[in-house]
């Protein structure tokens, strides 16, 4: 991310920790992701997945490793999506991928992260999609996190900023912190978006919202509403807020 020395994207010469995390369904994700077709207006869908990856979050990290595979069951149909994964950790450590759907590539990225203890950077990751959608569009940001340490007044108005750039925001929220809850939910109103919390280890919970998220992202509210209809309880529960 531009702005500050510690702001460096993940490029595919990084050297990253040898760390373990789950790898086949991260490796099945990108492969799915990697074979979809172009959208209909003749571009991509792109979905940038940020996750606070400070200390209390890594049980949730190591399940959004695992849930990745299942985020593009919905946009096989649908049309081409891409991510970019944002992440942050440690003392200012802020960190983005390169949009791809390398298997290979995001999923040795994702096995290279560890949670370090540290404090939310919610602002930085919503600067960094600013500056993203205004170079190309961005069709949705994904932010999965259980905390809010930041003046809310500033994430409001760099939300407010992508509300007008057309970047709806799904604050996926872990646990019950009336903060962070505060915060998440005007943040998913000012950009249009919607706020879903989900319980610690739920793993079904935040698979549904996955699926959500990267079927709206890939085809809009036509691909959400069809999600819904075939029963996809976290469409329902986007749709819900969309309206």
């Amino acid at each position: 991310m531009a702005g500050t020395k510690d702001k460096s994207p993940v490029t595919a010469d990084a050297k990253l920790p040898k760390e373990a995390s789950p790898r086949g369904e991260v490796d099945a994700f990108l492969a799915k992701a990697k074979s979809l077709g172009p959208r209909m207006d003749g571009r991509r869908g792109r979905l940038a997945f940020a996750l606070d990856a400070t200390m209390s979050r890594q049980p949730t990290w190591d399940l959004a490793c695992k849930l990745q595979a299942e985020m593009f069951e919905e946009t096989g149909a649908i049309g081409g999506l891409d991510v970019q994964l944002i992440y942050f950790r440690g003392l200012r450590e802020c960190r983005a991928s390169k949009w791809n759907s390398d298997p290979a590539r995001l999923g040795e990225i994702m096995a290279g992260i560890a949670c370090q203890g540290g404090h939310t950077q919610i602002g930085r990751v919503l600067e960094h999609v600013r500056s993203e959608s205004r170079t190309a569009k961005i069709d949705a940001l994904v932010y999965v996190g259980d905390a809010m340490e930041e003046p809310v007044d500033h994430l409001c108005a760099i939300a407010g900023e992508l509300g007008l750039l057309g970047v709806p925001a799904f604050m996926f929220q872990e646990g019950g912190d009336p903060v962070a809850e505060n915060a998440f939910r005007e943040i998913a109103r000012l950009t249009k978006g919607a706020w879903c919390p989900f319980d610690a280890g739920a793993a079904s919970q935040l698979r549904e919202l996955l699926r959500a998220a990267a079927a709206y992202a890939a085809g809009g509210h036509k691909a959400l509403g069809d999600l819904s209809r075939r029963g996809g309880r976290g469409a329902t529960r986007l749709i819900e807020q969309l309206r």
